[in-house]
């Protein structure tokens, strides 16, 4: 078992903690260990809601870009790993609560963008850099949380938001200090964890059946395009520059 993420579960919440020092990016094995376990949490019929939350100085900071710099052929291992754990939070039968701090990027924002209720801390910061690591993806799950013109901005410019502005865009429940953030997204829990579980999971099933367009297909339309980019010189440039700790050069 990854030791990427632990799990608790009590009184109907599961918690996925997110636990990989130091910036809780994630290598293909443990993003499709990470899809598994949340099919696992919202298949146990005594889990009621799940609270994904992570320790350390950020939230997520997606894939592990040095795993690809040294194996680029892994890409679409990774690819199927953030699929199927943004998947899994999307479509999981039961609510998904995502508690963030810190850093909140990536990966990171595929599992925000993917939930139903985001609590933040008010470090937490958000961004997709995905074209300073010669990539793609993740347009559709920031696009869940900003308006579009706001995605392109943040996309092209690979710039963050910090979550007091990034709160006036209306995806965020609550903005709280760090040291509450926990006890803001179990409070959020134990709410829907007392409410009836057959109806909890219903109205889950319904309220996706409405969304506009299918946020699977969309994501799996974009990385298409992160195939793509792999095979430009460039991409393995920014792989390289950001594992030399240097500015990329085109």
């Amino acid at each position: 078992m990854t030791q990427a993420f632990r799990t608790l579960i009590d009184a109907g919440i599961a918690e996925l903690i997110i636990d990989k020092p130091p910036v809780n990016a994630l290598d293909s094995e443990e993003w499709l260990a990470l899809a598994r376990r949340l099919e696992e949490l919202g298949d146990d019929p005594q889990v009621r809601v799940i609270v994904v939350r992570a320790e350390g100085r950020g939230f997520c900071a997606g894939v592990d870009i040095k795993e690809l710099d040294a194996h680029p052929e892994r890409i679409v291992a990774v690819n199927a790993g953030n699929y199927a754990t943004f998947k899994a939070v999307h479509r999981n039968p039961v609510p998904v609560i995502v508690a963030v701090h810190g850093f909140v990027l990536g990966g990171g924002i595929g599992i925000t963008g993917a939930a139903d209720v985001v609590v933040a801390s008010e470090c937490a910061t958000f961004a997709l850099p995905e074209v300073d690591r010669g990539a793609m993806g993740g347009g559709a799950h920031l696009q869940r949380l900003f308006p579009v013109q706001k995605v392109r901005y943040l996309f092209f410019t690979g710039e963050k938001i910090g979550a007091r502005e990034a709160e006036r865009y209306g995806f965020i429940e609550r903005v709280v200090p760090k040291a509450e953030l926990r006890d803001a997204a179990l409070e959020i829990a134990r709410k829907i964890a007392a409410k009836s579980p057959a109806m909890i999971r219903i109205a889950k099933e319904a309220l996706n059946g409405i969304e506009d367009g299918n946020l699977e297909d969309k994501y799996r339309w974009e990385q298409g395009f992160t195939l793509q980019a792999y095979t430009s010189p460039d991409s393995a440039e920014t792989r390289r520059a950001f594992v030399e700790k240097r500015d990329a050069k085109f």
